[in-house]
């Protein structure tokens, strides 16, 4: 690998982007999808392609923390009540997944192979493991982490997560013992101990510690200072567990739960999701970096068959559970096409594996490649589930119409407040974020839940949901950050309806023009509801006082209309500017007290 110091450091990270940027785009234009591009790259530039790398061991630390980031932002868009609610499926159809497909696999490299069956257990529980990176990333690009598919998925995923501790366990109960060394009792039962400690550590730390360290942080309005803050807590649990034997990813993932409930989440997800992304690509390209197309190529016809037979294996492993558990035919399909490749920590678990003396070098260096091809299948799979959803996908697309949408609300100020009464008392979900720090706390005083973020930052609104969101309100009090919030929901989320209050009526015209579909003056309403109480104090007649009104509303209704074609100073004629002649009563005239009379 080239040398580290100086401007080799830049042309690396030259290489690695421009890798990205030419492949990526080319394979999701040609509808094979991102993660088959950081492949490709990986393979162009490795030791097998230009050669511009020689140790994609070396890159893989580094890009696995991606992975790691990526499991903190799984752990914030989940919360306890979530996860409790899907304990069935995570430790029902999730166990059963890998305890079936292990077994099965194994059954390959044991009979076909003739592998001993330390390795091929060891091979079958490393391949029944599915990449949590690619399915997500799938997921998120569609669109459908919600769907019923995508929970289903993500409930086997996270058990898959799950189990790598207990088969790091079992890699190491399998290994023949080394010369000299001797698990006791009290070895065993530290090591336990210091799992529960790390465990209990990262739970403590997140429930009484993270928030009013983030509050404080908050405070300062420091921005680079709480993505710093989010990324050292990333670190500080992954290193936990790691010091105790566990999964870095669990401690990460961990650390996300804790703070799903915090009113930081949005701005801690927008926070770290750049790093996420950019470390995520890092790791696949790592990865077909690592492949070896020689071997690949001696062992063609037999990786092949192993391919095959993994992929309709855990298909058919996975569509089976699934049904079992009350998924439909279409939550079945889509949720066994997700999962039929092998996973990330298939290569933590080979390499252990190795590193232990449970299989060879040469039998882990043909698993990765296995991986590393079932991986590249995987969008080709995804092409096939609407040829096999077609029917169900026309029963959802008739139902989808009479879901309740959900509503974005930015800016919680007493403006703000009011609007959220009146949709949450028709019981719309709504999802308000606001950056006014002292205002959220008083707000979850009075049982609101209000997130903290930057509603005019892109990032923290895609993070908010704005993307799923029927209705965006702006309720921000700086016409300027309402206005730029406007133009940029509109640009970005066109589908969305925006509604927005106004400073005054300058600024309502100039929302319009920046594509809000409403607005409201902020004072306009209160104004006329002050005006019609001053008009009863004059004690006028209700009916007077509602056709005063209504005259007012015309006038400037009429007069708006005339200033949104460009002149502000038109439809001044429609203004009153000194008391109107009051209108008198009909009467009868008279003339010096004698009265006229009509001989019709």
């Amino acid at each position: 690998m080239p040398d580290v110091h100086g401007p080799s450091v830049l042309l690396q990270a030259a290489i690695f982007l421009a890798a990205a940027v030419v492949a990526v785009p080319l394979f999701r234009r040609l509808g094979l999808g991102s993660i088959l591009g950081y492949l490709a790259a990986g393979v162009a530039i490795g030791p097998n392609g230009l050669r511009f790398f020689d140790e994609p061991q070396s890159v893989m630390h580094v890009a696995e923390f991606g992975v790691v980031l990526f499991l903190f932002l799984i752990g914030l868009e989940l919360n306890l009540a979530r996860l409790w609610s899907m304990r069935r499926d995570i430790f029902g159809v999730g166990a059963a997944q890998v305890i079936l497909s292990g077994l099965l696999m194994m059954i390959f490299p044991l009979v076909v192979v003739g592998r001993p069956w330390k390795a091929a257990l060891v091979a079958g529980l490393g391949l029944a493991l599915s990449s949590t990176a690619l399915v997500m990333q799938v997921l998120e690009e569609k669109g459908e982490t919600q769907s019923p598919h995508g929970e289903k998925a993500f409930a086997i995923l996270l058990f898959q997560d799950l189990a790598v501790v207990p088969l790091l366990a079992l890699v190491s109960l399998l290994a023949p013992a080394a010369p000299g060394e001797v698990n006791t009792a009290a070895d065993i039962w530290l090591s336990a101990l210091r799992m529960l400690a790390a465990v209990g550590g990262v739970v403590l730390v997140g429930r009484f510690l993270l928030n009013p360290l983030f509050r404080l942080i908050a405070s300062t309005g420091a921005r680079e200072i709480m993505t710093a803050a989010a990324l050292l807590l990333v670190l500080a649990a992954a290193g936990a567990m790691t010091y105790a034997g566990l999964s870095p990813a669990l401690g990460a993932f961990l650390a996300g739960i804790l703070l799903a409930e915090s009113s930081y989440r949005h701005e801690l997800e927008a926070d770290v999701e750049p790093f996420r992304g950019l470390l995520l690509g890092l790791f696949f390209i790592s990865v077909g970096m690592s492949v070896d197309v020689r071997l690949i190529v001696d062992y063609a016809g037999l990786l092949l068959a192993a391919l095959l037979t993994l992929t309709v294996l855990k298909t058919g492993v996975i569509y089976g559970l699934v049904r079992a558990s009350g998924g439909n035919h279409e939550t079945a399909v889509k949720t066994a096409f997700l999962l039929p490749q092998g996973g990330e920590f298939g290569f933590v678990l080979f390499s252990t594996a190795v590193a232990r003396g449970v299989m060879e070098q040469e039998q882990a260096t043909l698993l990765i490649g296995l991986v590393t091809m079932s991986m590249a299948l995987s969008p080709l799979l995804q092409a096939l589930v609407p040829r096999l959803t077609r029917v169900e996908a026309r029963t959802r697309e008739d139902e989808f119409h009479v879901e309740k949408g959900s509503v974005l609300l930015i800016g919680f100020g007493r403006f703000g407040q009011i609007v959220s009464q009146l949709l949450l008392l028709e019981g719309t979900q709504v999802t308000a974020i606001d950056n006014d720090l002292e205002m959220i706390e008083a707000a979850e005083k009075f049982g609101f839940r209000v997130f903290f973020g930057d509603g005019s930052r892109l990032d923290v609104l895609r993070a908010a949901g704005a993307q799923r969101a029927r209705l965006i309100c702006v309720c921000v009090e700086k016409k300027e950050v309402a206005t730029h919030i406007t133009a940029m929901v509109r640009e970005t989320f066109p589908l969305a309806q925006i509604y927005v209050r106004a400073y005054d009526r300058g600024h309502a015209l100039e929302l319009l023009d920046r594509g809000a579909d409403y607005q409201m003056r902020e004072t306009y309403e209160s104004a006329i509801a002050f005006g019609r109480a001053a008009l009863e104090g004059l004690e006028l007649e209700s009916g007077r006082i509602t056709e005063i009104e209504s005259d007012f509303r015309t006038r400037d209704r009429e007069r708006f209309v005339l200033q949104q074609q460009g002149d502000t100073y038109a439809g001044t004629q429609h203004l009153a500017t000194r008391p109107m002649p009051r209108p008198e009563p009909v009467v009868e005239p008279k003339k010096r007290g004698i009265k006229i009379t009509s001989n019709a």
